[in-house]
């Protein structure tokens, strides 16, 4: 049995959703990004199908892509002043070190959770 046959079930009688193999996916479904570059979202739709393909890298031995209908799908809100206040604060928090209060003009590493010299003090000094 090919990989294409393995991942074709347009009935849904295998996988419970209809499932084509990748890049063979029927006109009039798109995956969230494609619906985002199109300036739209999926609006609260259910998934109606998925494409697969075999990934070895994967425990599961597939990758899928889930599909929503084009037509049920809703324009994106647009960004509000109240939005883009929101976003910018949130970014002033991640650029923001918690122990010495500096702003940096990148974003902390959440690994460390505070700036470089403030996790390394010893390191600084003998530089």
């Amino acid at each position: 049995m090919s990989t294409y046959a393995k991942c074709f079930d347009p009935s849904g009688t295998r996988f419970g959703i209809p499932t084509y193999p990748w890049r063979f996916a029927p006109d009039g479904y798109a995956t969230r990004r494609q619906l985002r570059e199109k300036g739209l979202r999926p609006g609260g739709q259910p998934v109606a199908a998925q494409v697969m393909r075999r990934h070895r890298g994967r425990k599961s031995g597939v990758q899928v892509a889930y599909l929503y209908r084009i037509d049920c799908a809703k324009p994106v809100r647009p960004m509000t002043s109240r939005k883009w206040g929101a976003l910018a604060l949130a970014m002033l928090a991640r650029r923001t070190c918690p122990q010495c209060r500096f702003t940096y003009s990148y974003c902390i590493p959440t690994s460390l959770g505070m700036c470089v010299p403030c996790a390394y003090p010893e390191e600084q000094r003998a530089a």
